[in-house]
């Protein structure tokens, strides 16, 4: 395995997720009220395929960590 590859992959990983879990609570406060629930279309907002990117790069360095 190799490791920088793995820990560059890792943290992509971290800061995609944390960064959508945070994107994924603007968008939800500025387009619903408290009473509503959110919607399923939530997941295709524009602004969360940035953070798909950075999770799709950290996956395929993963994968690439672990062939190595």
């Amino acid at each position: 395995m190799e490791w920088t590859l793995g820990y560059i992959a890792i943290a992509l990983l971290i800061i995609g997720l944390i960064g959508q879990a945070f994107e994924m609570r603007k968008i939800r406060q500025t387009t619903y009220r408290d009473e509503q629930l959110g919607s399923p279309t939530i997941f295709t907002n524009k602004k969360n395929f940035k953070w798909y990117g950075i999770l799709g790069i950290g996956i395929i360095l993963w994968y690439f960590a672990e062939r190595m």
